[in-house]
């Protein structure tokens, strides 16, 4: 039996909890699918096999699924828990490159790895879909890149010049309150670039993340109407883009040191 719980869910990609409770050494068919997966395993164990070859996987072996593909699964050992992460076409050919070559479809899970998988469940859990879950699953999508496509992945411009015109007008878009600024996807679309060129731009010229950097942005938003009397925290996050009224708070928190509430009576 398997039972399906979504963490997280956008346009280009979804992160999904997978509890599967089989307890069989045959092998299963499943329905080729037309997305890319990341698989990645939490417990247990549980057995892929995919033109002709087999993979024992757990909590150090992942793997690549690609469109297309006649996938077998056996549960020799029972049950697993699982994170699968799809991924539109067009996302996963921005990293990998339009034609990429793999050296095989298995991902050793080493701790860098395992960190970014778990980074990406918990941004994807607080609600931070647009940006800080987007951020997190470009850095490991990355790195899977690096270790089993053969070609190399966008990386920005290394003499720098680009970056900075590409950061600098991202900054405009999401100082003006542009409609694409409301996600990393939409707004790497607008200035047409790949979501990862982005998100490592902001790191190289700025020092901060894009996703802490636009949150930094709202905060300041947030911080003009409170000292303007705002009364609302629930309107206040809504207007702002927050995914509650709890997710300003924290946010707000991380920034400044205070809770709105305590803010407001700052500023008083």
């Amino acid at each position: 039996m398997l039972a399906f719980a979504d963490l997280a869910t956008s346009p280009d990609f979804t992160v999904t909890a997978v509890d599967c409770r089989d307890d069989h050494r045959g092998w299963t068919s499943e329905e080729p699918r037309e997305d890319v997966r990341l698989v990645f395993v939490r417990q247990g164990g549980f057995r892929r096999r995919v033109r002709g070859v087999c993979a024992d996987l757990d909590h150090t072996v992942g793997y690549l699924g690609l469109p297309g593909e006649e996938e077998q699964f056996a549960h020799p050992a029972g049950g697993d828990r699982c994170t699968s992460i799809s991924l539109t076409s067009a996302l996963w050919r921005s990293l990998a490159g339009e034609a990429p070559r793999l050296v095989g479809s298995s991902v050793y899970v080493q701790g860098s790895l395992e960190l970014a998988h778990r980074q990406l469940v918990a941004a994807a859990r607080a609600a931070d879909t647009d940006y800080a879950a987007v951020e997190g699953l470009l850095g490991l999508v990355a790195e899977v890149v690096r270790q089993v496509v053969t070609t190399t992945i966008p990386d920005g411009d290394p003499a720098g010049a680009g970056d900075r015109a590409l950061v600098a007008h991202a900054r405009g878009v999401i100082s003006d309150g542009h409609p694409a600024a409301t996600g990393l996807i939409p707004l790497a679309q607008l200035l047409d670039v790949s979501p990862y060129r982005l998100s490592r731009a902001f790191t190289r010229e700025l020092g901060v993340s894009l996703t802490r950097y636009r949150n930094r942005v709202r905060v300041a938003r947030a911080l003009d109407r409170l000292e303007g009397g705002e009364p609302g925290l629930a309107v206040l996050a809504a207007d702002l883009g927050f995914a509650d009224q709890a997710h300003l708070c924290r946010t707000m928190r991380e920034h400044f040191g205070h809770t709105p509430t305590a803010l407001r009576r700052l500023l008083a």
